[in-house]
């Protein structure tokens, strides 16, 4: 079964490309086709049903490469680039052609410039043996990337947040007020899911939904631009806060960090949260510790 784009498109270069080259090299003998198994959850459903043993990492059997490419799979609920699936598994289960196709250095080099910084937050380095210059140039025969242009100014890649951003409970309205107090920013805002792919979720902030509780040094004016662009740049957080709905009211409230804005608490707006229906309330006429002294 062959199905997506990517794939297509990968398909369509092949009829019309003469010759494999140096990294579209024909197989060893020694290699085999295999149906990828439901049990290697980086690549099943990928888009084709079968892979090449041994694959492009050198491993020899289907129980190491399912081992080895499990360990991704945190990385990938990271979201740090909708494409690191694809390169990952165009090495962990190749496509079982006439001839070994590698990822494009250009797509390994957007994947790495997203995910590495991810790896690092928790201690990895972004390994040797997916060293960018090992794959072959944009030119020859390789698999590119498949999502628009990161560049473009029509959007910007969302880049994966090193924090485990998660809506908090509204235990008490005074724990809700020292936290508003111990921000920068506090706002009460709507949250639109754009898609539903199984990539990077695009969010949108509802611009006739802001209600700024407190702007601290940002002006109220630029509160709905920077919260948009926090939205863009911390896909994750975004994510584990609209935990899948399409639309959500939040209370968010965080601090300014040079150009951005971080997020460090989040509440749902709704009617079983009294607390935070109360704190709000309250917000006008409280007086922080640092204002009362």
């Amino acid at each position: 079964r062959l199905g997506g784009p990517w794939l297509l498109c990968l398909l369509a270069r092949l009829l019309l490309w003469g010759s494999p080259g140096a990294w579209g090299s024909y197989l060893r003998r020694s290699s085999s086709c295999m149906p990828i198994p439901h049990r290697m959850a980086l690549c099943y459903d990928i888009g084709y049903s079968e892979m090449r043993i041994p694959n492009l990492l050198e491993h020899e059997t289907m129980t190491e490469v399912i081992q080895q490419s499990s360990s991704w799979l945190p990385l990938l609920a990271r979201e740090c680039h909708p494409d690191a699936r694809i390169f990952l598994c165009s090495l962990f289960a190749p496509i079982c052609l006439d001839r070994l196709i590698y990822p494009c250095r250009s797509l390994c080099e957007a994947v790495k410039r997203s995910c590495a910084p991810v790896m690092a937050c928790y201690g990895y380095p972004w390994p040797e043996i997916l060293n960018c210059n090992k794959f072959p140039a944009d030119h020859e025969l390789c698999i590119a990337a498949v999502s628009m242009d990161e560049n473009s100014s029509s959007r910007r890649m969302p880049r994966a947040s090193c924090k485990d951003c998660e809506l908090e409970e509204a235990s008490t309205a005074r724990e809700i007020l020292e936290s508003l107090c111990a921000n920068d920013f506090a706002v009460k805002i709507r949250i639109l899911r754009k898609n539903t792919t199984t990539t990077i979720s695009d969010f949108d902030l509802d611009p006739s939904k802001v209600e700024v509780l407190k702007h601290g040094p940002l002006l109220r004016t630029e509160i709905p631009a920077r919260l948009q662009q926090w939205l863009d740049i911390d896909a994750t957080c975004a994510h584990n806060i609209m935990r899948g709905t399409h639309a959500g009211v939040f209370v968010v409230s965080g601090e300014v960090q040079s150009d951005k804005v971080v997020v460090n608490k989040a509440y749902a707006w709704q009617k079983r949260n009294r607390n935070l229906h109360q704190a709000v309330r309250r917000w006008k006429h409280h007086r922080c510790p640092e204002q009362a002294g």
